[in-house]
């Protein structure tokens, strides 16, 4: 009696257990009108949502830049002498005309001192001729005196006005190298490193000069532009006279400075396959440093589309894809064809019509006649289960996690 009662008690338990796990295997179970659920009997799958919008997205064109002074200055002595004085602080900014250094002027005051007393010798000497001439051509109207006498003192005032001309030219020349032993700054910008002290004797074939100054504002970037795209550029500068540019930083989190298109290069690099091309920035901040490393993106119009969430855009054997929501909850698998794309947004060229809605994630769970709910309609009825946050594009929360869980889609 006991086997016989065990037997009946294990058949029991068996046959439990085979109908619990028959009914959790049959989709006719699943929650549904009069379930507790929408679906009509199918499985949900619940999925991040957004709507298909009309939207202008940039063209542009990244590349990468360096920064280069407007102007690049060696400061060097144009006379040889001793630097007595250097009226500058390393790495300040200067501007034109300031005072940066002085070398000794003492030699340079007396041969100026010397050239005009050359100057006004030969100038009395040139008087006296003159005045001996006008007498000479008093007798000779006179016939007092013959005309060769005459003759004689003209050709003699004539070389000596000469003479006072390269005088005045020698006086000229000694008061610029006088000038020359105060180191001015020919442009307005920063100061390098000094290489040289006080005390040594400089000249004006020294290689390294005294300092460097560079101008930081306004400053260029120069990039390279790839050789298909030239046309383009092209166009949008005959469109547009001022195309904006803007730099980043190493990382493309920070932005630098906003600055304008400047020009191309006359000819293409053939080693490269690219163009130079400059842009200009006024650098007020001082965020751009000379020979700093950026990265450029240069806009060349706005294009109006219609965007989706970059999520939503997948990639299968038959192409590109998306997953419509249809009003019945229903998801309907379209083939689309992609356009321009930001970080967040990607422009659909076909297959897609404003207003419509497109799944942003929980794709990969998905085929083609599969019932699904989004966020706000399981929020609705209880806690949420996917994903939260507002219903938005590749910008809000959803679109970010979206991207993290996002695995390689199924073969439509």
């Amino acid at each position: 009696m006991g086997s016989v009662l065990a037997l009946l008690l294990v058949a029991l338990v068996g046959g439990a257990a085979w109908y619990l796990v028959k009914r959790a295997n049959d989709p006719s179970e699943a929650p549904g009108p009069g379930r507790g659920g929408p679906g009509g009997g199918r499985a949900m799958v619940t999925v991040g949502d957004a709507l298909a919008r009309k939207a202008e997205l940039p063209v542009v064109i990244d590349a990468l830049g360096t920064v280069i002074p407007t102007i690049t200055v060696t400061l060097k002595p144009q006379v040889s002498g001793t630097l007595t004085e250097v009226l500058f602080t390393e790495g300040q900014m200067v501007k034109k005309g300031q005072l940066l250094a002085q070398i000794d002027p003492r030699p340079f005051e007396q041969a100026l001192m010397q050239a005009q007393g050359t100057r006004q010798r030969d100038e009395a000497q040139l008087e006296n001729a003159r005045l001996t001439l006008a007498r000479y051509q008093t007798l000779l109207s006179q016939d007092s005196i013959a005309r060769q006498d005459v003759d004689t003192q003209a050709a003699l005032v004539k070389q000596l006005e000469g003479t006072v001309m390269t005088d005045k030219a020698q006086e000229g020349t000694a008061r610029l190298n006088l000038s020359y032993t105060r180191i001015t700054s020919p442009a307005t910008g920063r100061i390098g490193l000094r290489t040289v002290d006080p005390g040594n004797l400089v000249s004006s074939g020294d290689a390294t000069g005294i300092a460097t100054i560079t101008q930081v504002a306004p400053i260029d970037v120069q990039f390279a532009v790839p050789q298909d795209r030239v046309a383009d550029v092209l166009a949008a500068q005959r469109e547009s006279d001022a195309l904006a540019v803007t730099a980043l930083d190493r990382t493309r989190k920070s932005e630098l400075d906003k600055g304008r298109f400047s020009t191309l290069d006359n000819q293409i690099d053939t080693t490269t396959g690219t163009v130079k091309a400059k842009a200009r920035f006024d650098n007020a901040a001082g965020g751009l440093f000379p020979n700093q490393f950026v990265n450029v993106q240069l806009l060349l119009r706005n294009v109006p589309a219609i965007v989706v969430p970059v999520t939503a855009v997948r990639t299968g054997a038959n192409g590109d894809y998306v997953y419509v929501i249809n009003e019945d909850r229903t998801v309907t698998l379209r083939k689309v064809k992609r356009g321009q794309a930001t970080v967040g947004l990607m422009a659909i060229a076909e297959g897609l019509k404003e207003g419509e809605r497109v799944v942003t994630e929980g794709g990969d769970r998905l085929q083609d006649g599969m019932a699904v709910q989004t966020a706000d309609t399981q929020g609705a009825r209880g806690p949420r289960s996917g994903a939260s946050g507002p219903r938005s594009g590749a910008s809000g929360p959803r679109g970010e996690r979206g991207e993290r869980r996002q695995r390689p889609p199924q073969n439509p």
